[in-house]
């Protein structure tokens, strides 16, 4: 096995871009020599000294001494043609995603570099078999996928291709060790674990969206605020640029054949089509000035007459939390078996819609709004009604819902509402990243949290939301759309049944 920790290791980089230097950086500073190749004139030597001046300005910091900056720079060697790897241990390709030109780029290495060397590519989309195939020995060829920016995102994934080497993945796991970052192993598919776990994110946001059950910006103040995401759906789109995220959900969904999981949104084609491509043209779905982007401001809250409030939930201790808002609130709850006729009938349905959970309470839906209580009732909370909510009954539910400065999101009615649909949409994908054993449930969690900055790994944020809660959502919503995109995964309808964790590996390997 190739040894990767030893002071002696020559690690090629070829293509200096944000990637490539990033790369370069890591390596620089773990004590690796590096030889940095870029098939455009003066682009090594500038990122040799963009890496400079990035190891400048951390020591000026204090966050590396001087001297280790010194000697981090001193090992980085600008190379001026391919041959010129032939001395490598290890080659790191950064070049641009053409599986033509990586499967070219390769072809040449191999007549190069030592029997042994070990060539990676940085690949963030493409079949690392499918580079590895034109090569004589595709053995020692593995996927190596850091995220931008390289020394911030401390994840690198690495990918067995059909006919990679034992040997390889073992040397790349210590390489990103070495390298000060959490490697996670994920077989050759599309999209790999990140890009793959992060499909449920955007595209159950752009579906609920696409069926206008609430705005663009309702959705992210509901996802930040209550389900705890850093940054909303819309916000990471526009941040990200609807010409990147779009063509990625694309591919995604060709690659895997139209898996309706990850079917993608005619609202982004349209958007991108306009020119509104995010942060980057100036507006996207916010407009953004200045590169700083402009808030869209809440709906005011409305004053709602006071009324008695007749409280039914799915789950008795949502039952407790509304009739304990009703109480803090100074209003008064109905406690009869069935509401009396001026009564606000306030429900916490999972799963459902607000017509279909009033209609099996056989409540009047004119005077029905439902409640979210998936995240609890501390945070923002969510107000749906039925397509028939009086406006007075709906303003007189946010007025008590808003009651004690808890902000108050109002959406028209929908299976699931907007927090619990993302949330087991996103669960139920990782679930099926186990159970294809695409990686395993540690690397899941740690890929995601690490890659994409969710506030927990969707395998342990389904233990706490509680698997068999999220399969119940699914399975009502998958029973009311009719789209399997909401069918639940295998891994997560038997460890829900069998009351273990998600993150529970197979007892048999």
């Amino acid at each position: 096995m190739l040894d990767v920790n030893g002071a002696g290791l020559i690690l090629g980089v070829v293509g200096t871009g944000v990637m490539g230097r990033g790369i370069a950086q890591l390596a620089a500073q773990a004590g690796i020599t590096v030889w940095l190749l870029d098939s455009r004139p003066r682009a090594a030597a500038e990122a040799r000294a963009a890496v400079g001046a990035t190891l400048d300005a951390l020591a000026s910091k204090g966050r590396m001494s001087a001297e280790d900056a010194r000697s981090a720079m001193a090992r980085l060697e600008v190379v001026v043609d391919e041959a010129s790897l032939a001395g490598c241990q290890v080659v790191v390709e950064a070049i641009v995603e053409d599986l033509r030109v990586k499967r070219e780029l390769f072809t040449r290495l191999e007549g190069i570099v030592g029997p042994e060397c070990l060539l990676a590519t940085n690949t963030s989309s493409l079949s690392v078999t499918a580079i590895a195939a034109s090569c004589e020995r595709p053995g020692r060829v593995g996927g190596f996928h850091f995220f931008n920016p390289v020394p911030l995102m401390k994840v690198v994934e690495v990918i067995e291709g059909a006919r990679t080497e034992p040997w390889v993945g073992e040397a790349l796991v210590s390489l990103a060790k070495r390298l000060g970052h959490r490697p996670v192993r994920a077989a050759d598919t599309p999209g790999f674990i990140v890009n793959h776990a992060g499909r449920g994110f955007g595209t159950e946001a752009l579906r609920i969206l696409q069926e206008g059950v609430a705005s663009f910006d309702e959705i992210d103040r509901i996802l930040r605020d209550a389900a705890g995401f850093r940054m909303g759906p819309f916000e990471l789109l526009d941040l990200t640029g609807l010409d990147v995220s779009h063509p990625v959900m694309e591919s995604v969904y060709e690659q895997f054949y139209q898996e309706p999981r990850f079917r993608p949104s005619y609202v982004l084609r349209q958007r991108l089509a306009a020119g509104l491509l995010g942060r980057k043209s100036g507006r996207g779905f916010y407009a953004h000035e200045g590169g700083r982007q402009q808030p869209v401001p809440a709906r005011a809250l409305p004053t709602g007459e006071r009324r008695p409030v007749w409280v039914a939930a799915d789950e008795p201790a949502w039952r407790d939390a509304l009739l304990s808002l009703v109480r803090a609130a100074g209003w008064f709850p109905d406690d009869g078996e069935r509401p009396a006729p001026e009564s606000l009938c306030l429900i916490a349905p999972l799963g459902r819609d607000a017509t279909t959970a009033a209609l099996a309470l056989e409540v009047d839906p004119a005077r029905t709004v439902a409640v979210d209580l998936l995240f609890g009732p501390e945070r923002r909370r969510t107000a749906m009604s039925t397509p028939v909510t009086r406006p007075a009954f709906l303003d007189s539910a946010v007025a008590l819902l808003s009651a004690d400065g808890t902000a108050v999101s109002r959406i028209h009615d929908s299976t699931g509402f907007v927090a619990q649909r993302v949330l087991a949409t996103v669960v139920n994908v990782a679930c099926d990243i186990a159970q294809q054993r695409i990686a395993s449930p540690e690397d899941i969690d740690a890929a995601v949290t690490l890659g994409l900055g969710y506030p927990r790994g969707p395998l342990a944020w389904g233990d706490a939301l509680g698997p068999r809660r999220l399969l119940k959502a699914l399975e009502a919503i998958h029973a009311a759309s009719g789209d399997p995109r909401y069918r639940a995964s295998p891994w997560l309808s038997r460890r829900a049944r069998l009351g273990v964790s998600l993150l529970t590996p197979e007892s048999c390997p």
